[in-house]
């Protein structure tokens, strides 16, 4: 296993990258609304990428077809894009995405309410978003990677959810997808040692029923395998040298 650590103009490029796509992420959701469809997010989402001289790094990622992965519902992740996939009051919407700048990537996800949606989804989307806060409070350097994934397992199952166990979180720097891997359940091993200067997507995807998912026959799109709706929380975090992580996806939403 080769982790990259990255230096501090590594980390200077990767903050930007990250900011640039928490403002694309701020403008998503602003255009979540009952009548639009999953094809219009992911289109509003390239334009808004590229607007800022970035490149979507997911758009032909081994074979993806869209900039923006737009799940609904009891979609886990990596729903595709469609014209006649309109959203509706109701529903949910995970959005997973990322963008390249100056050879540096970043990765976050959200689950989005469409209008009024019911107490039980609510509670989910807030209970994902949370068990990634209680995971990154063991992201410090000289704690391990497993830490991690024990804090969000712990903070999930006091709810009776699935979490999903055939994805998981993963490094990212120059890459997409590094070294090392990050469960988000319990694991009987530590892991390895976590160190100032590493940079991981940490990602919970916990389902209201069973953690087990399935692939549709577009060999992309997951979701549960009992139909249970699906929420997804993740963000690009930096392991500092002294207390906890820094969020480099998490920046300030504008006020208009």
């Amino acid at each position: 296993m080769a982790v990259s650590i990255k230096s501090a103009r590594e980390i200077e490029l990767m903050r930007t990258s990250c900011r640039l796509l928490g403002e694309v992420f701020h403008e998503l959701e602003r255009a979540i609304k009952p009548g639009i469809s999953t094809m219009d997010i992911n289109n509003l989402g390239d334009k808004l990428i590229r607007a800022h001289g970035c490149v979507p790094n997911f758009l032909h990622y081994q074979g993806y077809p869209a900039s923006i992965c737009v799940s609904v519902n009891e979609e886990v992740v990596h729903g595709i894009p469609r014209k006649d996939r309109i959203l509706k009051e109701g529903d949910i919407v995970s959005l997973d995405a990322g963008l390249i700048y100056k050879g540096f990537h970043s990765d976050m996800a959200r689950t989005f309410g469409v209008g009024e949606i019911s107490e039980e989804a609510r509670l989910l989307i807030e209970r994902t978003k949370q068990s990634f806060f209680e995971g990154i409070k063991m992201a410090k350097d000289g704690n391990h990677l497993f830490d991690i994934s024990n804090a969000i397992d712990a903070y999930i199952s006091q709810f009776g959810y699935g979490i999903v166990r055939d994805l998981v979180g993963h490094g990212i720097g120059t890459r997409l997808h590094e070294d090392p891997q990050v469960p988000n359940f319990a694991q009987k091993r530590r892991g390895l040692k976590l160190c100032a200067g590493m940079t991981l997507a940490i990602e919970p995807m916990i389902n209201i029923g069973t953690g087990d998912v399935e692939w549709l026959d577009d060999d992309w799109t997951v979701v549960s395998a009992d139909g249970s709706l699906s929420a997804h929380y993740e963000n690009t975090v930096l392991i500092t040298p002294e207390g906890g992580p820094e969020i480099l996806t998490l920046i300030e939403k504008p006020d208009n």
